[in-house]
């Protein structure tokens, strides 16, 4: 069986676009030529590995299966051609990093900073994901580091301690919650929340445990930052749930309580998570040795 690096890539594009057009478009590839690619594909590895459906084309098992098989090569050819620059040009590389809310945040922007200047020739492709996705991400080789909340099972992958955080409610300080000591997430869902913008990672955690107790956020507002979702609870719009570190980092300029969340989710133990270290380019896996020891 015999597949070559541009059927690899195609594929690739084919099955993330669920669309032989689109994933066409994506390779810089005539259709026709990319619909007879995939056919060859097929023929030589006697399966279908596409479904042709009339909205789309959706991987069967034996493409499940020669995507992940796909991705894995061709991010250890990116790998071979990463170490072999360090040698001819000086390092030049790129890591794909992902990140939930509370760490890219929080955390990483200092920590990244000082490791980029470190090391000039390396690029990070930072993005924010939830959890559960990141570890599929990394298994998969989409994402060459991780970083994520232990709540997450991370048992295929090879795992470092990163941070701790916990999750809190922020209210103004005149605010009929403000007397509390503790609150649950579930007593906060009768008030207007102030959130973050649709896409955040924490933002869509919180709705999740929102529909598990049977109920929805009540959004007056959704921002961008953590900075822009207090300033809005101070200024007596609604109630919010941040992460205990920027809350307290705000709290020194901005007219608000902090009450600690009682549900046992609110602990945050960020992981960081890789395949394998012994798989990663010399300079990915400095960038997990930097972020250990920030």
């Amino acid at each position: 069986m015999r597949f070559d690096v541009t059927d690899l890539r195609l594929f690739v594009s084919v099955a993330e676009a669920a669309s032989i057009t689109h994933g066409a478009a994506a390779a810089n590839m005539a259709l026709g030529a990319a619909s007879a690619r995939i056919r060859g594909m097929e023929e030589v590895a006697g399966v279908a590995l596409l479904d042709r459906e009339r909205l789309g084309v959706p991987l069967t098992p034996a493409g499940r299966a020669l995507l992940q098989h796909s991705r894995i090569v061709l991010q250890q050819l990116g790998r071979m051609r990463s170490e072999l620059d360090e040698f001819a040009h000086g390092l030049r590389g790129q890591v794909r990093l992902f990140s939930n809310t509370n760490a890219l945040v929080e955390f990483l922007p200092a920590a990244l900073s000082e490791y980029l200047m470190k090391n000039p020739g390396v690029n990070v492709d930072l993005q924010e994901h939830l959890s559960d996705h990141i570890v599929r991400s990394v298994a998969e080789g989409v994402a060459d580091i991780g970083i994520v909340a232990g709540s997450v099972d991370v048992a295929s992958l090879e795992t470092f301690p990163f941070r701790e955080d916990r999750l809190v409610a922020v209210v103004p300080r005149d605010h009929a919650l403000a007397g509390r000591r503790r609150i649950s997430f579930s007593l906060m869902l009768d008030y207007d929340f102030i959130g973050l913008s649709d896409g955040a990672a924490l933002q869509d955690f919180l709705a999740g445990h929102a529909m598990r107790v049977g109920r929805r956020l009540r959004l007056r507002v959704q921002l961008r930052s953590f900075d822009g979702v207090c300033r809005m609870v101070e200024s007596r719009t609604g109630v919010a749930v941040v992460p205990a570190s920027a809350a307290k980092r705000l709290r020194r300029i901005m007219a608000i309580k902090i009450i600690p969340l009682e549900d046992a989710w609110a602990l945050r133990r960020l992981t960081i998570c890789v395949r394998s270290m012994g798989d990663l380019p010399a300079h990915a896996a400095r960038l997990v040795e930097h972020l250990r020891q920030a």
